[in-house]
């Protein structure tokens, strides 16, 4: 059990220091939507690394804070990029394959489209899958929408993605994926237009009417 909270913790932290790398100046809201952790827990984390010298902490007017890595801190993350290369290396081999899986049965069942939920790496995975088999991505939701691009498609709220048509919606993310599943459920969808990879595909449904 320790080890594995240990190796949860590492990747963590690996996932931090890379968004912090990128030198622009996130706040811990930010860093937090990028990773997909709670907020409390990045300003945990975020103090850790403050600690071993990994990060510093620069000021911006507006009392607003800026995250850069210190060389230690670009040393850090290379280790932690080595370490964890098999584990990625895994989830890009399973992930391919369960998506694959999934879209193979979607189009064996008609469905010439489809709406993707959760824009991560896992997504990016997802959507090779997608064109290997043929299938058209509809629309590209998330939580927090932004000002963001998915393979040339804007990413939407999801209220707005759901009032864009009846759409098979599938969860591409493994972080979130319990709790976008939980948002569509509530926000009206039906749970045989909802898949996640891993899982058996449903026979079609229409998605019910009460939008918000």
């Amino acid at each position: 059990m320790n080890e594995l909270r240990e190796k949860d913790e590492s990747y963590r932290s690996f996932l931090l220091l890379s968004a912090i790398s990128s030198e622009e100046p996130l706040s811990q809201r930010e860093i937090a939507r990028q990773v997909g952790i709670a907020l409390g827990l990045v300003n945990s984390y975020l103090k850790h690394l403050v600690d071993k010298g990994f990060v510093r902490i620069k000021s911006f007017p507006r009392n607003r804070y800026a995250y850069l890595l210190t060389p230690r801190g670009l040393a850090e993350k290379s280790r932690l990029a080595y370490e964890h290369l098999s584990s990625f290396t895994t989830l890009f081999r399973v992930a391919r394959q369960d998506y694959l899986a999934l879209f193979r049965t979607l189009k064996a069942q008609g469905v010439g489209r489809v709406a993707f939920c959760g824009v991560d790496e896992v997504a990016e995975i997802a959507y090779l899958s997608l064109r290997e088999v043929g299938l058209e991505l509809a629309l590209v939701m998330d939580q927090a929408a932004g000002d963001r691009e998915f393979f040339g498609k804007p990413v939407v709220s999801i209220p707005h993605g759901l009032l864009a048509g009846n759409h098979h919606i599938v969860i591409t993310t493994f972080k979130r994926r319990e709790a976008l599943r939980e948002e569509l459920l509530q926000r009206g969808v039906a749970s045989e237009l909802l898949h996640q990879a891993g899982e058996p595909a449903c026979e079609s449904q229409s998605i019910r009417e009460e939008h918000p």
